[in-house]
């Protein structure tokens, strides 16, 4: 189903049914029930969820004796396995292809998580009312989100009895946090504690040397004229993915290219088949026998995360990839624009993120349904020269590593 269906559904009906729940309902702070079975709505795109793996650390250190269910979308069940967010027989998957498929999952596992009760649910949406109905209908008495409190946000209802205070300030893997101290929280606004001075972390999943060498294989049947480890590889992520606005210009990407080619690397492009175009623009710019499309090539997550441990850098735009590269500690450089790596970058210690801070930048929030009011004419993303980016690139290349916890944290300009 596209984005803008989906928005406008979340709009229309959304709106409506939050309205009439919220009737049904009251929002008064009722009495901790004993938690043992927890329900966490995550219909965000993958990237996002690789930023639960905190809350879920916390939920585990709190509730060590609970079950934890996890509501989601089918397209982001591999992630979740990957991270190990829950038991594979604990994920309830709705299939959004089409509005016929989203009804019919939604109301069969609402009628399953009816029958198990859940004690909690924990909405981790910013963006949707569908989360908040499913939390509602999955009868627990127990019910955290994020609450506009008096902000301009979404109405998403006033039936949610543990209610957050959205932060547009706090990088949002602490907010999830937030939302598993608030369980049991009674102030108002809920969740009145101090910051942790700990960074969240994300877990480091293992590639074994056989995956290794499958992928490779399959590389060199494709590639039968480039030498595998003859040069170091670098993985360009040029596609915008679902926001389009979120891209950095193409021509930037062939700039860095032709230079990365010329100082002794070979360049690798990942996406989606549709980005094809893409990356026969970059490798129009390499030199011969330095440049692979993989556009289309990895046939599971699994697979991509595989191409980035035989891999020595990552340039990509915000999105899933970038956040992918932190599960196999791969060095990245991430430019933001329409987003701020202070709410969304990545939990990668070897990361740099990029962003220039223009007027009207992050222009993609909770306010707006991440629904730009910009043109197309992304300024904010093409104030980041390539010349810039290619310093960077090089100086942790040659380090093999991300450099200084400064450079790490930091935003560049």
């Amino acid at each position: 189903m596209k984005v803008a269906t989906q928005r406008a559904i979340d709009r229309l009906a959304g709106s409506v049914i939050c309205r009439i729940l919220s009737w049904l309902s009251s929002s008064r702070q009722r009495q901790s029930p004993p938690v043992r079975r927890i329900l966490i709505v995550l219909l965000s795109e993958m990237g996002s969820l690789t930023m639960t793996w905190p809350m879920i650390s916390r939920l585990r250190q709190k509730y060590p004796e609970a079950t934890l269910n996890i509501l989601t979308f089918r397209r982001n069940v591999e992630i979740i396995n990957i991270i190990g967010l829950t038991e594979p027989e604990n994920i309830r998957a709705i299939d959004d292809q089409s509005l016929w498929t989203l009804m019919a999952d939604s109301f069969k596992i609402m009628g399953q998580l009816r029958r198990q009760r859940p004690d909690v649910a924990i909405d981790c949406e910013l963006f949707s009312r569908i989360s908040a109905i499913f939390s509602w209908f999955s009868g627990a008495p127990a019910r955290v989100g994020f609450y506009r409190y008096t902000q301009e946000g979404l109405y998403r209802g006033d039936f949610i009895n543990r209610p957050v205070l959205y932060n547009p300030y706090l990088h949002i893997s602490r907010q999830f946090i937030n939302l598993v101290e608030a369980v049991d929280g009674s102030d108002v606004p809920n969740c009145k504690q101090p910051v942790s001075d700990q960074a969240p972390v994300m877990p480091e999943i293992m590639i074994t040397e056989a995956e290794k060498q499958a992928v490779s294989n399959r590389l060199q049947e494709r590639f039968p004229h480039f030498t595998m480890g003859q040069r170091p590889l670098v993985v360009l992520h040029p596609g915008g993915g679902l926001l389009p606005i979120r891209a950095w210009p193409p021509a930037y990407y062939r700039n860095i290219a032709a230079a990365l080619t010329k100082a002794g690397y070979a360049i690798v492009v990942t996406g989606p088949p549709e980005d094809s175009g893409l990356a026969r623009e970059i490798a129009a710019v390499c030199l011969p026998g330095t440049f692979m499309n993989l556009t289309g090539f990895t046939r599971t997550l699994r697979e991509l995360l595989v191409v980035f441990s035989l891999s020595c850098l990552l340039i990509t735009n915000d999105g899933g990839p970038g956040h992918f590269a932190g599960l196999v500690s791969l060095p990245s450089i991430i430019l933001y624009g329409p987003e701020t790596p202070v709410l969304y970058g990545a939990l990668n210690r070897k990361a740099v993120n990029f962003f220039a801070g223009w007027a009207c930048s992050p222009c993609l929030t909770a306010y707006n349904h991440r629904n730009s009011p910009c043109d197309g004419n992304n300024r904010c993303l093409q104030a980041i020269k390539p010349e810039t980016v290619l310093d960077q690139a090089l100086t942790m290349l040659a380090e093999g590593s991300a450099g200084s916890p400064a450079a790490v944290s930091g935003i560049e300009t």
